[in-house]
């Protein structure tokens, strides 16, 4: 199977690696190169990756993490990863802190606009071993004995574990240099494992590890240069670099008022090291203690340490910042960007204990920035958690670095153009297809109805298992971390599980559908979490679900429910032809997404509920859709027009968006078939103009197939272009839309053989089976829209993130199964 996934600082990705040890112990410095070595030691095939570089810089050391669960196996000694004849160095670890391995961690080097093509296979042996570039490590003293708050005596040792001493506080001599520390080949960090909660940093002359030596002849050495650097930084009342806490409206409060604190050293490895932090018990305003877990972690050439944080209670106004220094000047990133892309803030200039220049920053997302302001001692970002926790990544460069191809890093021009680097490769990962065993093994089964059946119902499962009782109204979204809400994808998620319990007779599917619905509509039908005033479109899309439960139980409240709804879009504002904003925060604008969210429920209403139905209405927005978004030289439709033409991204001559966006034509596509089902037959001409657009539509679907995969692209005519991916939800939408085309003889049987190829594309390219024979589906476009910082340039459609198991895609890809049910029997 082959998918794009996120790849964050340490990518989301699914494959499999020849281990390396974790290398719990304590860190001994590694001679050996990390030169990838051939060997012929392979087994069995586990998978074939794909990884492309989408930026127009060479990445150099870029990790890769693929999760056993992604490759569809269990957890394995060793496994291998192949560039071409040479097997890569890996390394096995547990990314999520829960004490148990997960998935290989491996980096590779690859060019602008380049890709490689990489195989993953189970070994006889461990393969080769990398040189020790990453290392985490916790020192206390034992043998020694307590003197009030000072430990005399005694010895440091690397423990794995610390439970901090009721007796320990600032400079009591027990904790080697005061706290965990964590480093890569170019620089090194420490934690203050006390009332400071400070970050420090450890400014590194050699590539080599150095924290095995650090603080052992007493905690004054390391403030003087030595051959391996020093302590570069003077934390002093602030939070250091990147240190986390809490902002009381005029001031931040370090993690200081803490219960018992503890540390752990979760991976120390050759390629990837991290500790987890507890703080039981912090107070970080008066009458309210919380606890916070926090892992901080690097990987081999970087200087980036990735922070993650939650709390236990939610906490607002979370910060992380800078220490102010005097004669540095303040560095912020471009903010007119996309809330889910990265930004930064930093630091430059004089800044280090020697003197020497140091550039220090912080890199989020900007969905996550509240505010960023200062107090007495800090450079502050105040953080907006989503579902209580926190996530971001703080960097220093020092201009007396140890030399290498990533640096030193010496004036300003350069240490912004690195953090706009590291913020583009956060923002737009490494583009990746995996083709697993696992899946290929059943993607190849011949297809046959129930087959296609059988599919839909492994993902819908899946979906009710880890996601859809979580849509339900006063429950919590993990995907978009935040309370579940009356919109657009809980009814899309909804509607494919209502077709399948149809068409499979399992009532499982259609009860979820009711259940989390019926949790929105109150007993006299108002709608819980819905706001008519913003006249918003994708509001109605769940409307769809309301009249059919309508029509399933005669329930008062759903006819009521609906009617809300059906008098929003009375009200709705309306460009000069008819067509309806997309919402009122965006005026004069028709999306192609809007056709599918307020249509087919407008066209159900009219006929179930209207005595006096307007179909012309309906076609209003088809018409001017076709009229103004479709471009006659193509046959692709423009995502979306605004018809004063005052939109940044619209053309100031036509209005038009730039680009052709999949999903945004397949939110079309469907409208299209759904719609149909809803207009009377004798209204002839109405139900003419939409088989037209049909019959219009079809063969460009064709014509801009990926011929190799039988899917779409992300911009679907731009298949080679930098970034470009397969993206699963248009795909999805495509293939629905086809099979129900031809089900319903909008469409003649020519085209069988085009949405069988597009089918099996789906199963391929996008549906992943792990080792529980569970399935997910993959590369997912989370989101795209204009306006507020979407530029709609084509950099944009490649910013947004790439998920797995969307209900954008996932309701989709079920229906689709269901349609070629339907497609299948009749043709068996």
């Amino acid at each position: 199977m082959k998918f794009v996934t996120r790849l964050s600082l340490l990518p989301l990705v699914a494959a499999s690696f020849t281990a390396c040890s974790d290398g719990s112990e304590p860190a001994a410095v590694s001679k050996q190169q990390p030169v990838a070595q051939p060997q012929k030691t392979a087994v069995a095939d586990i998978a074939q990756l794909e990884l492309s570089n989408p930026s127009d810089f060479a990445r150099r050391d870029e990790p890769v993490y693929l999760s056993y669960r992604e490759l569809g196996v269990a957890a394995t000694p060793n496994l291998a990863v192949w560039r071409g004849d040479s097997r890569l160095p890996v390394q096995v670890i547990d990314r999520d802190a829960d004490g148990s391995n997960d998935g290989i961690l491996f980096t590779l080097d690859i060019g602008a606009d380049a890709s490689a093509k990489l195989r993953v296979a189970t070994a006889e042996s461990a393969g080769p071993a990398a040189a020790k570039r990453t290392q985490a490590e916790l020192s206390r003293k034992t043998g020694g004995h307590w003197k009030g708050r000072e430990y005399m005596g005694g010895h440091f040792e690397n423990v794995q574990q610390l439970d901090v001493p009721r007796e320990h506080t600032d400079h009591s001599w027990f904790i080697r240099y005061e706290g965990p520390g964590i480093e890569s080949d170019l620089v090194g960090y420490r934690v203050y494992l006390d009332w400071r909660n400070g970050f420090d940093i450890f400014g590194k002359r050699t590539g080599k590890p150095v924290l095995q030596d650090v603080g052992q002849d007493g905690f004054d050495s390391y403030h003087h240069m030595s051959d391996w650097g020093m302590d570069i930084l003077k934390v002093g009342d602030a939070l250091g670099i990147g240190g986390y806490g809490y902002w009381d409206g005029k001031q931040v409060q370090r993690v200081s008022d803490v219960e018992h604190w503890s540390s752990r050293i979760v991976n120390n490895g050759a390629l990837f090291s991290q500790f987890a932090t507890d703080y039981r018990g912090w107070q970080p305003v008066a009458g309210k203690r919380t606890d916070l877990h926090a892992h901080l972690s690097m990987h081999a050439g970087s200087r980036l340490v990735e922070v993650s944080a939650r709390s236990s209670k939610p906490l607002d106004n979370m910060v992380t910042g800078l220490v102010k220094m005097p004669d540095t000047e303040l560095l912020v990133g471009d903010m007119n960007i996309t809330g889910k892309a990265w930004t930064y803030v930093g630091t430059y200039g004089k800044q280090s204990l020697d003197g020497s220049k140091l550039g220090m920053g912080l890199l989020l997302r900007k969905q996550d920035i509240d505010k960023i302001t200062t107090d007495a001692h800090n450079q502050v970002v105040v953080l907006d958690p989503a579902g209580q926790q926190i996530h971001y990544y703080f960097t220093a460069a020092w201009a007396k670095e140890a030399p290498s191809d990533k640096g030193p890093i010496t004036d300003k021009a350069q240490f912004e153009q690195y953090l706009q680097r590291e913020a583009e490769k956060l923002t737009m990962p490494l583009r990746k297809r995996l083709t697993t065993s696992a899946t290929l093994a059943e993607a190849q089964q011949p297809l046959t109805a129930d087959a296609a059946l059988a599919w839909s119902q492994r993902l819908a499962d899946a979906q009710l298992q880890h996601l859809a009782p979580q849509l339900a109204y006063g429950k919590f979204d993990p995907l978009r971390k935040r309370p579940s809400r009356f919109e657009y994808t809980t009814g899309l998620l909804m509607q494919a599980f209502d077709d399948l319990g149809s068409a499979t007779h399992a009532p499982r599917y259609s009860n979820m559908a009711h259940q989390v619905m019926d949790s929105f509509v109150n007993d006299d039908g108002s709608l819980n979490g819905y706001v008519q005033s913003k006249y918003n479109i994708d509001s109605i899309n769940s409307g769809k679900m309301l009249l059919r439960m309508y029509e399933q139980t005669g329930a008062e409240k759903y006819r009521s429910a609906a009617a809300t709804l059906r008098a929003q879009l009375k009200d709705q504002p309306r460009t000069s032809a008819g067509a309806f904003w997309h919402k009122q925060r965006y005026p004069n604008q028709v999306w192609l997404d809007g056709v599918y969210m307020g249509i087919p429920f407008l066209a159900h209403y009219e006929k179930l509920l209207d005595q006096h139905a307007d179909f012309d209405e309906v076609l209003a927005e088809f018409k001017v859709v076709r009229d103004k978004l479709r471009d006659p030289d193509s046959g692709l439709y423009y995502h979306a027009w605004d018809e004063k033409h005052e939109q940044l991204w619209a053309d100031k001559n036509s209005g038009l968006s730039a680009y052709h966006w999949s999903r945004g034509m397949g939110w079309l596509a469907m409208a299209l078939v759904d719609t149909l089902d809803y207009i009377p037959a004798e209204n002839t001409r109405q139900r003419a103009y939409l088989k037209d657009m049909i019959n219009e539509l079809a063969p460009v679907l064709q014509k801009y197939q990926d011929a190799q995969s039988g899917t779409w692209f992300q911009i679907t005519d731009k298949p080679d272009a930098p970034g470009n991916y397969r993206e699963a939800s248009g795909s999805s939408m495509f293939t629905y839309f086809l099979a129900k085309a031809i089900n319903k003889g909008y469409l003649p049987e020519s085209y069988v053989p085009l949405v069988k190829k597009s089918y099996q594309g789906l199963l391929h390219e996008f549906a992943q089976v792990h080792a529980d024979d569970s399935v997910s589906l993959t590369s997912i476009c989370e989101v795209a829209g204009l306006g507020y910082g979407r530029d709609g340039s084509y950099r944009y459609y490649m910013s947004e993130p790439v998920i797995a198991d969307d209900p954008k895609g996932t309701g989709p890809f079920i229906m689709a199964g269901v349609q070629m049910y339907e497609l299948l029997k009749k043709r068996s």
